[in-house]
């Protein structure tokens, strides 16, 4: 549900070398050896100006018969020349994206997204969260938010979209296993919203103590509204990197997108959670979100 298939996609095109021989052949072996897991479905929460390359994701679904579901919308800071505009001019373009396509393709956007982070809204996050809102509002296509669950900015988000008029159940939290704050988390979950459990196996807690914030938001009977994720790349780390950068990022997870499957939901099976709660995590969660009229 929060994956990044392929982002720096400019770089890639542009600069292939930095990430090593047989890129895209790195990247669709990653996504096979996923969907050999059982995983058929991702969303990649890549914005243009994170380096979204549509044209990638697409050879990488049709070598992969992986479903990869596109995202429009921006990420976070505008640049100066177009600080101060309208709302309204972001949100047709995301239309557009939705509705039409994505830079001059038929591959439409299938989520929309907003970043606000340590700082709190700033007045470029605003125009973002407007415009994604009114994206919303005329296509009813989900809201997916990056944002600082140590800092609780979601409260200034949600306050942005609702003054907008959006469905909170439109709308998924993006990070919110970086805290433990379980009365934090209630209230985003008592407004309507999605929990995005998504940075497995993440650096700012560790994987169990994420896990275990999942558990005790399961036995209080919000499994429908959590989606587990990893907020991972498949092309991490650069091949010039550091090797004791690499070794950091591949010790971490060996796994790719199949460490919730080979790591997380063991954990949540010693836990006591059942399969049947698993399943309504992976399959009927993100299904029920898409579909939430």
């Amino acid at each position: 549900m929060h994956e990044h298939v392929v982002h720096q996609g400019p770089l890639i095109q542009n600069y292939p070398e930095l990430f090593g021989p047989g890129i895209l052949e790195r990247i669709v072996k990653g996504i096979t050896e996923a969907r050999e897991g059982g995983v058929n479905t991702i969303v990649d929460a890549t914005p243009f100006d994170t380096g979204r390359d549509v044209s990638i994701m697409a050879e990488v679904s049709r070598k992969t018969g992986v479903n990869i579901v596109a995202c429009s919308g921006w990420w976070m800071k505008l640049p100066d020349y177009l600080a101060g505009n309208s709302p309204d001019l972001f949100a047709d373009l995301f239309v557009r994206d939705i509705e039409v396509g994505i830079a001059g393709t038929d591959i439409k956007a299938g989520i929309l997204k907003s970043a606000a982070d340590y700082g709190g809204v700033t007045s470029d996050g605003e125009i973002m969260l407007r415009s994604i809102a009114r994206a919303q509002r005329r296509t009813g296509v989900p809201i997916m938010l990056h944002s600082f669950a140590a800092g609780q900015v979601a409260r200034q988000q949600l306050a942005i979209l609702q003054d907008e008029g959006v469905d909170m159940k439109k709308v998924v939290v993006g990070h919110s296993n970086d805290t433990q704050d379980i009365e934090y988390l209630t209230w985003i979950l008592d407004q309507g919203c999605y929990l995005g459990m998504d940075r497995f196996p993440g650096s700012h807690l560790s994987p169990h103590a994420r896990t275990e914030t999942m558990k005790r938001l399961i036995e209080a009977g919000w499994a429908d509204r959590l989606l587990p994720s990893h907020d991972i790349s498949m092309i991490d780390p650069l091949a010039f990197s550091p090797p004791e950068v690499r070794d950091i990022v591949q010790n971490r997870n060996p796994h790719g997108y199949l460490y919730l499957k080979k790591v997380v939901f063991p954990w949540l099976r010693e836990m006591g959670v059942t399969d049947a709660i698993i399943d309504r995590l992976c399959v009927d969660g993100p299904r029920q979100f898409f579909e939430e009229t």
